[in-house]
């Protein structure tokens, strides 16, 4: 089994949001919350850590805690852009690099911030000297700044191998010996995984500190008192979870375009609308369906807003990609100068000219099933029925037919 490489940039949005002011990561200092989301506190410096203050603190505790804390305005587009041009210098030491967060149970988005990029050993050792010390040296030579590494044999652990890392001395944990090192890490590194981090605050009141004694308990156990989430935190400590999914180093696909100074309502509709053309007409997305988009915004009064999209399945319909994103636009805290669409993953590739009666069976049999599953989860159980013959000859309507469960 290949490692796999965690590259971790500790408190990026907060360094860019400093512009190189480094001084001021000395001091109690903190992201301010985004104009139009919840009013809670984003990245922390040390320095307000040691004062108690969190990220995810309501903006008034956390003042109440640190009278001195410093707020400072958030530039999402401008973290973006930075982390970019670092994925882009790893993937030039021939990373293939998954950035974007991977997808929790039922395609739902695991929320994840920039700063954080994982890659496969395997195909880089003879690269760089044939050991993974010197694919170590190559990524700290290419992205030139402190950062910390950590290598294990799946995704997961090696953020959590990361997180204990020190910038000049990587965690490396050898395939095949599981959690190794990191059982003594506390539960709370569950969070890294915001679909987990409900998880820790009732491993905690249970007296599980670590995550060596949460791999200890019986999956049975564990999968009968938190159910899917317990399962899936167990899994994800043996190294069992999905392959990366390295993103597309070819070119990136993106619109934007200049607002008029009073765009509202139907005129950003139809900037939204355009935009979803011009990126469906790229000839660099080669009929491959979009799943996962980016949508940004530069503020008439000043700072930028960015929000990140995962589509229920992939698709190239341009008319339910607006449904899709047209609600975002409301979340806009501001008038806006420039907005900008830009694709962050994409389904697999469907062939143009593959007519529809010819697709396979077991490919169709399938988008049923999902279609059930889906209609179900919003409807409940009777969400879909089946009409069954039961006495098609008798004079009482109600005789002859009667609804069950749909199965495909």
């Amino acid at each position: 089994m290949s490692s796999v490489v965690c590259v971790h940039l500790a408190r990026f949005s907060l360094a860019v949001a400093a512009d190189g002011r480094r001084e001021l990561l000395t001091e109690p200092v903190a992201l301010a919350p985004e104009a139009g989301r919840t009013p809670v506190i984003g990245e922390v410096s040390p320095a307000a850590e040691a004062a108690g203050v969190r990220r995810g603190l309501p903006l008034g505790e956390a003042l109440a805690r640190c009278p001195r804390l410093r707020l400072l305005p958030p530039d999402p587009v401008a973290v973006q852009a930075r982390w970019d041009a670092l994925v882009a210098r790893l993937e030039g030491i021939g990373a293939a690099v998954e950035t974007a967060p991977p997808l929790g149970p039922g395609g739902r988005a695991v929320e994840g911030d920039p700063g954080t990029a994982w890659f496969l050993a395997a195909g880089l050792r003879r690269l760089h000297g044939g050991s993974l010390d010197g694919i170590v040296r190559a990524v700290r030579q290419a992205l030139g700044m402190p950062v910390r590494i950590g290598a294990a044999p799946s995704r997961f652990l090696a953020r959590v191998a990361a997180g204990r890392a020190r910038v000049r001395r990587p965690v490396v944990l050898p395939p095949g010996e599981g959690l190794g090192l990191l059982a003594g890490e506390p539960v709370s590194v569950l969070a890294l995984r915001a679909d987990l981090a409900p998880l820790v605050g009732p491993l905690e009141r249970l007296g599980v500190a670590t995550l060596g004694e949460l791999a200890a308990l019986p999956p049975g156990t564990v999968g009968e008192r938190f159910g899917r989430l317990g399962r899936l935190a167990q899994e994800l400590l043996r190294g069992e979870e999905a392959p990366l999914r390295p993103r597309d180093a070819g070119g990136r696909i993106e619109a934007d375009l200049l607002l008029p100074e009073a765009a509202s309502g139907p005129q950003l509709t139809h900037a939204l609308g355009l935009l979803i053309d011009r990126v469906l007409a790229d000839p660099a997305r080669a009929h491959r369906p979009l799943r996962s988009l980016l949508l940004q915004a530069r503020l008439v009064e000043r700072g930028t807003w960015q929000d990140r999209v995962v589509l229920r399945e992939a698709m190239s319909d341009p008319d339910r990609i607006r449904l899709a994103l047209g609600a975002r636009l409301d979340l806009l805290p501001s008038p806006a100068e420039r907005l900008a669409l830009r694709v962050d993953g994409f389904g697999a590739p469907v062939p143009a000219d593959r007519p529809l009666l010819e697709e396979d069976a077991a490919i169709r049999h399938a988008r049923l099933r999902e279609a059930v599953r889906q209609v179900r989860e919003v409807a409940g159980p009777d969400g879909a029925l089946r009409v069954v013959a039961v006495d098609p000859d008798s004079r009482v309507a109600e005789r002859r037919m009667a609804l069950t469960p749909f199965e495909p």
